[in-house]
């Protein structure tokens, strides 16, 4: 079966407790640092279930250089974006690494694109993406890029709408399908504003929930307000983070949750016991994925909130859950949030 939206929850559990079992022990004899974090907390073998894994706090990566590859192999060094005076995440990618997450970015993103290059609307500036000193933000840009064509900025170099290029652009492909990406805050201050037809649009979107929730405005409200003011039907919200770059947690068509692709999966933790939350109980985010083979990265305990709301129950198999917020008096985080601060 093609796609990576197949496995069941019962299947994917023993295929990634294996898997990640053994990057345990890879990213162990690699990484010096997490070696010594890992006999600190006196993690050891077997790991029978995902929750079994031992956790790094994803904080952790703004603090401490977690490399699992030689400097000569360090192909590409991410940093996360953040607020001001914030140290950003540090992220190792060697050519393996890069190629995989960029390989299954794509994978991921084609179940609701499909095959083809789409005609692409960018909810932002075209300098986010031309400066040297690329941000998380920037970098978020030029990922999904790669996925559309005949690129189009809803805002100019100055950050106010460019209603002639969108209208150029709406001349152009409004009849067909396109892709408009943008990180949320912006999608939601700038796609209304366009009183534009969009109803052949898909966008993705993601981030930036912080300053919507002090507006009361939620996922449901923010579908409903697009279709009624721009004809937008089809909307994909994202949960993903720099330091398991590549794996995203897609949400489905109908809005009802974000999915795991087949080579991840979250745990929701209790916050008073660490122990497995079961579905409809909120806890911390755990996220797992298979794809950091370049430093250890592959068992996360995010700063956000969330619940599983359903198990093999919607759109695609395995969990389906819902992000309910930062962890109170954690850092803002993300590049939308640090876009509405301003």
């Amino acid at each position: 079966m093609s796609g990576v939206f197949t496995l069941a929850s019962a299947e994917r559990e023993p295929v990634l407790a294996a898997e990640l079992a053994a990057l345990t022990e890879r990213h162990r004899q690699a990484c010096p640092p997490y070696r010594r974090i890992l006999d600190a907390v006196g993690a050891a073998p077997p790991y029978e279930r995902v929750a079994d894994l031992p956790w790094l706090p994803v904080r952790l990566f703004k603090t401490h250089e977690l490399s699992s590859v030689p400097p000569e192999q360090v192909f590409r060094v991410l940093t996360s974006s953040g607020t001001t005076g914030q140290r950003p995440s540090r992220v190792y990618l060697d050519r393996e690494a890069a190629a995989a997450q960029t390989r299954m970015l794509a994978a991921t993103v084609k179940e609701v694109l499909g095959e083809r290059r789409l005609p692409m609307l960018v909810v932002d500036s075209r300098s986010v993406v031309r400066d040297p000193t690329l941000s998380a933000r920037g970098a978020g840009v030029l990922g999904m890029m790669n996925f559309g064509r005949d690129h189009t900025f809803v805002l100019d170099e100055h950050g106010r709408v460019d209603a002639e290029a969108v209208k150029g652009f709406l001349a152009r492909h409004g009849a067909q399908r396109f892709l408009i990406f943008g990180f949320t805050f912006m999608a939601w201050l700038y796609l209304r504003d366009l009183e534009a037809d969009l109803s052949h649009g898909v966008l993705i979107h993601s981030g930036g929930w912080k300053r919507l929730a002090e507006q009361a405005i939620g996922n449901a409200e923010f579908r409903r307000r697009l279709v009624a003011e721009c004809g937008l039907r089809e909307v994909h919200n994202f949960y993903g983070m720099v330091e398991q770059i590549g794996t995203v947690f897609l949400e489905g068509p109908d809005g009802d949750g974000l999915y795991c692709p087949d080579f991840a999966d979250v745990v929701i933790r209790d916050p008073e016991t660490w122990q497995e939350a079961p579905p409809g109980v909120p806890g911390l985010i755990e996220v797992v994925s298979t794809l950091p083979t370049s430093y250890p990265g592959h068992v996360l305990l995010t700063e956000d909130m969330g619940v599983v709301r359903g198990v093999d129950d919607g759109f695609w198999p395995g969990k389906r859950f819902e992000v309910l917020g930062r962890l109170p008096r954690a850092e803002a985080r993300g590049c939308s949030d640090t876009f509405g601060q301003g």
